[in-house]
């Protein structure tokens, strides 16, 4: 017998998630936290609705989180008819968001408390992956209780890393973040660059995708700009990016860690959002160094 899923945050994610718990003979009960079409489409194909936070954990055996970060989370356990009001003893809460350590930590206390066992296990990768059933996944949870979830996130996961205790999971997904956004915020330099000094951007493109600076995120980003003139190669958003590299700085604050990059990749993508990029995607970055060098590329 499948255990029965809670599911918050039917989004861009967790709409891909939830139809893969559901395909693969899962019973699922939803709620929406915005989007409501996402909701309905899932209703079509046999999931039930909660109607509060609360309900939805009374009526489950695992809980799953997939929103936009800390606060959301917070409001959803704490607030009004919410989780932390409905959860009973031997149950799971599996928190999906890029959150914050501290506060994952403080969540799975009080969650103890009441006989809640709790994984942070923030993802990786796009909404395609998300609706393929093949994305990252960094777990942070007890060795016993990463065995008791891991046939559910291999409905929806390709690769699942188990990173230690409850916390893990999001510390390694905001580093993660650091090296993705680092690259996103070199390679919008380094277009401006060649647009300023008469390199070729199809032979930059040649150069770099054979030697040892390509990566998924420079093949995310640059063919989808050189050949379509869209900046939305990299299905993530400006705004997501800017809160986890605060979430990062202020981890390694607190960590007392020196950490120069990850200020400076924070106000890359600070600068693009205060400047009109706000609701666009990382690719976005190549247009904000466009637009501040006063250089055409792609659609700028």
């Amino acid at each position: 017998m499948h255990p029965k899923i809670g599911f918050i945050g039917i989004g861009a994610m967790g709409h891909g998630m939830a139809k893969n718990l559901l395909e693969k003979g899962y019973e699922v009960i939803a709620k929406a936290n915005r989007n409501r079409e996402r909701l309905d489409d899932l209703l079509s194909i046999g999931a039930s609705e909660a109607s509060s936070a609360k309900q939805l954990a009374q009526s489950c055996d695992i809980v799953i989180l997939c929103v936009t970060g800390s606060p959301q989370v917070e409001s959803i356990v704490y607030g009004e008819n919410g989780l932390l009001a409905g959860v009973k003893d031997g149950q799971i809460m599996i928190d999906c968001s890029t959150g914050e350590a501290g506060v994952v930590e403080k969540i799975a206390a009080d969650l103890k408390e009441k006989g809640c066992a709790m994984a942070d296990a923030p993802l990786a990768r796009t909404p395609i992956e998300a609706a393929a059933g093949k994305l990252n996944t960094m777990v942070g949870a007890s060795d016993a209780l990463f065995e008791k979830i891991k046939p559910v996130l291999e409905c929806f996961c390709e690769n699942i890393f188990h990173m230690g205790p409850v916390g893990s999971g999001s510390k390694m997904k905001l580093i993660n973040n650091l090296i993705t956004m680092g690259q996103a915020a070199l390679i919008a330099e380094a277009m401006s660059a060649c647009k300023a000094t008469g390199v070729d951007l199809q032979r930059f493109r040649a150069v770099i995708s054979a030697g040892g600076g390509n990566s998924g995120i420079f093949q995310m980003i640059v063919p989808a700009i050189l050949d379509e003139g869209s900046f939305d190669g990299m299905k993530f958003s400006i705004a997501n990016a800017s809160k986890d590299l605060g979430y990062l700085n202020r981890m390694l604050s607190d960590a007392q860690v020196t950490a120069p990059m990850a200020t400076l990749v924070h106000n890359a993508l600070l600068h693009a959002a205060n400047n009109g990029f706000t609701n666009g995607l990382v690719g976005a970055l190549v247009a904000d160094q466009a637009k501040a060098n006063k250089v055409d590329i792609g659609k700028c």
